[in-house]
């Protein structure tokens, strides 16, 4: 070799030549912030909810401090809790949360993804082999993985878990 000479290697890209579309759920999570009302707060005890006591919490509380939050109305305690209860909550929160759930944190995280989902183009996944990304910093519920699938499966060629250099087949359309 020459000195002075350069040289130049191709690099391929197989990954980017495989004619993969590589879909990263983490892209549909919502930045809404909740949050938590927990009725255990209101347990006598720890234990039960006296319905008194309560109602005359539900009147007195300034719920205006809920004004455009999202809500999640959850119980932490082992308990049970009637329904009115949780009825009267929704009822005093109305006027003032911008959203309102009930469940759990995992609970209100499938609702969002669920939505985000709903509003998906799909047509851009038609006849793809599509690899749902599967790793990364951002917790993503299996909730949004079964039903991305789900609504996947009916229009995508293929459908793999993982990373584009290591996938995991989930479905692949018979021809």
């Amino acid at each position: 070799m020459e000195s002075g000479m350069e040289i130049q290697e191709n690099i391929i890209n197989k990954v980017a030549n495989s004619g993969l579309l590589s879909f990263d759920l983490a892209t549909l999570k919502s930045n809404a912030t909740i949050s938590i009302y927990d009725i255990k707060d209101n347990l006598f005890q720890g234990l039960i909810l006296r319905e008194k006591d309560f109602r005359d919490f539900v009147k007195e509380k300034d719920w205006s401090s809920y004004q455009g939050k999202n809500v999640l109305i959850t119980c932490s305690a082992d308990a049970i809790i009637p329904t009115w209860a949780y009825m009267l909550l929704a009822n005093k929160l109305e006027p003032f949360a911008n959203e309102l759930f009930f469940g759990d944190e995992g609970t209100f995280e499938d609702i969002l993804f669920e939505r985000a989902l709903a509003k998906l183009d799909l047509e851009r996944f038609r006849d793809q082999r599509v690899v749902v990304k599967g790793c990364g910093d951002v917790k993503i519920p299996t909730s949004a993985f079964v039903n991305f699938t789900y609504k996947l499966s009916k229009v995508a060629k293929s459908i793999m878990y993982g990373e584009p250099c290591s996938t995991v087949p989930i479905f692949k359309r018979k021809t």
